[in-house]
């Protein structure tokens, strides 16, 4: 098949063949393409089990070659570690864009953006939180329980009691991170619950948990 452009005539009768246009490909930064590797590799993970997925279909998925992959996340196993890191930690982002109202409205808030989040993705949040064929290991297993602190201490800050929290205080946060990570498997997973109700039950928790619960951590 010719890939030459269309034919045209010029003024002294010669043939002129056009030139087809040529393509380039958009050059991303760095931290760009990273972002679209890990981006696919949500995805796939989210969709397939961990043994089920390759370095090369996320290569093929995001148009790069699979060496970009490795040189960006290592190993599979290194790159399954940073999606389930980033499906489960608060970004920072989370508690700057909460309003600066009293604990009822920034728990109100909290908690409505913890449910778009994991709607948001839910085939890929409910893959790392349970883990994706992977539970047991103890990579997995560390990078779960770190998310698990992180969300906690993001809790309490969105309360308003993030500053200096004793060991007491965070044990309770991460029970109430629990709590709501299988409040919302109920919603997501087996149907038997609204997101309204997920809202209303998360959010009166919370400021229950902050009134009465809170302050016998000393």
């Amino acid at each position: 098949m010719s890939t030459s452009g269309p034919a045209t005539t010029g003024e002294n009768g010669r043939t002129i063949t056009a030139r087809p246009p040529v393509i380039r490909r958009r050059r991303l930064e760095p931290d760009a393409r990273r972002e679209q590797i890990l981006s696919v590799a949500v995805r796939l993970f989210g969709e397939r089990p961990y043994p089920d997925v390759s370095t090369t279909d996320v290569a093929r998925g995001a148009g790069v070659a699979r060496g970009l992959v490795n040189h960006y996340f290592g190993t599979k196993k290194e790159l399954y570690l940073e999606v389930v890191r980033v499906m489960l930690t608060v970004p920072d982002v989370a508690l700057e864009r909460l309003p600066t109202g009293a604990p009822a409205e920034r728990a109100d808030a909290i908690v409505g953006w913890f449910l778009d989040v994991v709607s948001r993705h839910s085939t890929s949040w409910l893959a790392a939180i349970t883990a994706g064929g992977m539970a047991g290991d103890k990579d997995v297993d560390q990078v779960i329980a770190e998310a698990i602190d992180v969300a906690a201490d993001s809790v309490l800050a969105a309360v308003g009691l993030g500053a200096e929290p004793g060991e007491a205080l965070r044990g309770m946060a991460r029970a109430y991170v629990g709590m709501a990570t299988y409040t919302a498997r109920e919603w997501l997973q087996r149907g038997v619950l609204t997101r309204e109700q997920v809202h209303t039950l998360l959010t009166t928790t919370l400021l229950a948990m902050v009134e009465k619960v809170f302050p016998q951590a000393g």
